[in-house]
């Protein structure tokens, strides 16, 4: 499939066939795609804690739902069918101990030299090749958030370490219900881009 496809095709999918599990082999290879991607100072400071079998799922969903001892809602009910859910993680102290190396300086390591939290945007980039390797893999992916809430319940269930910002969670399956939502025609509103400098029209 042809990257431009790759990009118009691919859609958040919540809604998954629970017959038809995501081999470990397709999911390695989704994963050696997403390390590709671009890190500040190459620090790739991502983690990514792979749930593919009933039973880390249902721990997952137990740890983050908030009032999950009640019924599931409609998308709960619909995003546990998925086969396989990869929490993606970030490390802070990866990127604050690599910028106190000698070829960058920062030797106090001052999380204020960052305005922009470059563990988190590393992670999203990671999350979206996962998002675009699920499509031309022919599955379906959705990326979602953990409420923050609910950080402690998840990192208890999993032994993850206290430093690991769970950034958000990627869900694998094949899709079910395969037609075009809203979402994927937006109006021309939404799509904003500037040329030269805010205040010019759209081109």
């Amino acid at each position: 499939m042809e990257f431009s496809e790759v990009v118009r095709r691919r859609r958040m999918v919540r809604s998954y066939d629970p017959d038809r599990p995501v081999s470990r082999e397709s999911v390695d290879g989704l994963l050696r795609l997403a390390v590709r991607a671009p890190s500040a100072g190459h620090t790739q400071g991502w983690h990514f804690l792979v749930l593919d079998d009933i039973t880390s799922r249902t721990a997952f969903w137990t740890a983050t739902t908030v009032g999950s001892e009640g019924p599931p809602d409609r998308w709960r009910v619909r995003m546990q069918q998925a086969s396989v859910l990869i929490v993606c993680l970030s490390d802070r102290n990866a990127y604050l101990d690599r910028y106190a190396e000698p070829d960058k300086g920062w030797t106090d390591r001052d999380e204020t030299h960052w305005p922009i939290p470059y563990w988190h945007v590393d992670v999203g980039m990671a999350a979206m090749i996962l998002l675009l390797a699920a499509e031309d893999a022919g599955l379906g992916a959705c990326f979602f958030g953990v409420p923050g809430e609910r950080w402690a319940d998840l990192r208890a269930a999993f032994g993850i370490p206290a430093r690991l910002a769970p950034v958000g969670v990627v869900s694998l399956g094949y899709a079910v219900g395969t037609a075009p939502t809203v979402s994927l025609h937006p109006p021309a509103r939404s799509r904003r881009r500037r040329r030269s400098q805010w205040g010019c029209p759209r081109q």
